[in-house]
């Protein structure tokens, strides 16, 4: 059974933007933050850890996100993530540049799964991605971006992994410095 740790911090019962983020295993991590790290030193940028999004920014009190978080995560098991190829977004702060994730069935049904626990609806489909940077860049620099990640890490477009742990992070959206964004509560997924 999955197995939440209790939250770092409480706040009043105001309500706060929340996400779920799928977390690469702690092997993976250091490879992808060196590549986001060099991707800063030249484009800028705030820093952000690497995860996938599970469920997109929503308004809850912090009673109601942690558990939400509780009972979306019991019974959800173990699966890989796959990456597709470094990709660069539209006009999306944050989606600038990512690894673009195979939308496997595990991929897609772990969001649908924890999204229906939230009460979260999209007006667009679910768009599995791990982004390395957040920054408003034009066109030319994405690109450029982009082919940094590439240069730097040559089989990053072939990158697969296990996600073992769900966290919950407190997310306001409107900071683009990412200074208020916190991990509130983390759970290991079931084995396979």
């Amino acid at each position: 059974m999955a197995n939440p740790e209790e939250p770092k911090s409480t706040s009043p019962a105001e309500n706060n933007m929340y996400s779920v983020w799928a977390l690469p295993p702690d092997d993976v991590a250091p490879r992808l933050k060196r590549l986001m790290q060099c991707l800063r030193d030249d484009f800028s940028g705030p820093e952000f850890e690497p995860h996938i999004t599970v469920v997109g920014a929503i308004s809850l009190t912090p009673e109601d996100a942690l558990s939400k978080f509780k009972s979306a995560s019991r019974g959800l098991k173990t699966y890989d993530a796959k990456v597709d190829r470094v990709a660069t977004g539209g006009t999306l702060f944050y989606q600038c540049v990512f690894l673009l994730i195979n939308p496997t069935p595990q991929v897609v049904e772990t969001s649908a799964h924890c999204c229906g626990h939230f009460g979260f609806n999209s007006s667009t489909p679910y768009f599995p991605h791990l982004s390395l940077l957040y920054a408003d860049l034009t066109e030319e620099e994405k690109k450029k971006a982009q082919e940094k990640a590439n240069s730097l890490d040559e089989s990053i477009g072939s990158l697969s992994f296990p996600v073992t742990r769900l966290a919950l992070y407190k997310t306001d959206t409107g900071d683009k410095t990412l200074k208020s964004w916190e991990k509130i509560a983390e759970c290991t997924l079931e084995a396979n």
